[in-house]
């Protein structure tokens, strides 16, 4: 009897949870995750490939048609193979800088972003991996579709006056600098969506940014254009995957630090605003 009593009194132990910890890691894969987790994420992702490589093609057989006719554009006199290739970059960076504003914009304004931040209380964590993630995956986009725009363009454009091929000088450089750039693109977009906190806010300063600043320059003098259009995000972007460079023009070399510069400052933002901020 005595037995049964001290059985029945044994306090009962509830089984060990198992530890988990937050490791950067794992940050990581679930950021990885939930971004193949959403279906515009493959739709964006394809239309700036599509828009990458079916512009560069375009631009390519009318540079080609031109040539056959003898009525080339002012616009293609200097073309390369290379910038006829690349002629879509300016498309697929809305693409995929859009995408980069979904990334972080999107949890916020679906609510998703408290449990991200319950399950990661540090916050800056998740901005850095939301930003190495889809960077990464703007940057094998942006390239892929570079070298695919230019190896079939290239055949286009044969025994042309822009006819080029891998071996040539600075080519490799150049696409490897577009795909570089684009995938900054991202980042950039994944950092304004983190600042702004608004999928159509960061849209709209992404667009301006890229698109709009650089056509209001223009209205300016012409020695206050030398002097701040190099230095514009796109233009900075854009001298990164340039085969050559001029006076008023940014070495690839200086046009990548500048975007760079661009880059952290708009990182830099968001950090200061997630850290300091609640969600």
């Amino acid at each position: 009897m005595s037995t049964l009593t001290e059985a029945a009194q044994e306090p009962r132990t509830a089984p060990a949870r198992p530890v988990y910890r937050v490791t950067g890691r794992r940050v990581l894969s679930s950021e990885w995750a939930k971004l193949w987790s959403l279906r515009s994420t493959w739709i964006t992702l394809g239309l700036g490939l599509l828009f990458l490589v079916a512009f560069g093609l375009i631009s390519a057989s009318h540079y080609k048609s031109g040539i056959n006719s003898g009525r080339t554009d002012r616009d293609f006199a200097d073309a390369t193979a290379v910038s006829l290739s690349l002629f879509g970059t300016n498309f697929a960076q809305l693409a995929l800088g859009v995408l980069g504003v979904l990334v972080t914009a999107g949890e916020y304004s679906t609510g998703m972003i408290r449990s991200t931040l319950a399950a990661v209380p540090r916050r800056l964590p998740v901005l850095w991996s939301k930003a190495a993630v889809f960077g990464l995956v703007a940057l094998v986009v942006g390239t892929l579709g570079g070298f695919v725009a230019f190896l079939i363009g290239s055949g286009i454009v044969s025994g042309t006056p822009a006819a080029m091929n891998l071996s040539h000088a600075g080519v490799v450089r150049s696409l490897l600098g577009a795909g570089l750039y684009l995938g900054l693109v991202g980042v950039i977009g994944t950092a304004l969506g983190a600042l702004l906190r608004s999928v159509a806010g960061g849209i709209s300063v992404l667009v301006a940014a890229l698109m709009l600043v650089p056509g209001l320059i223009s209205l300016l003098p012409s020695s206050w254009q030398n002097d701040i259009s190099p230095y514009l995000p796109s233009n900075a972007g854009q001298a990164m995957f340039a085969l050559t460079h001029d006076a008023t023009t940014l070495s690839p070399g200086a046009g990548l630090l500048v975007f760079l510069c661009w880059t952290a400052l708009a990182l830099g933002g968001a950090a200061y605003r997630l850290a300091r901020t609640d969600v």
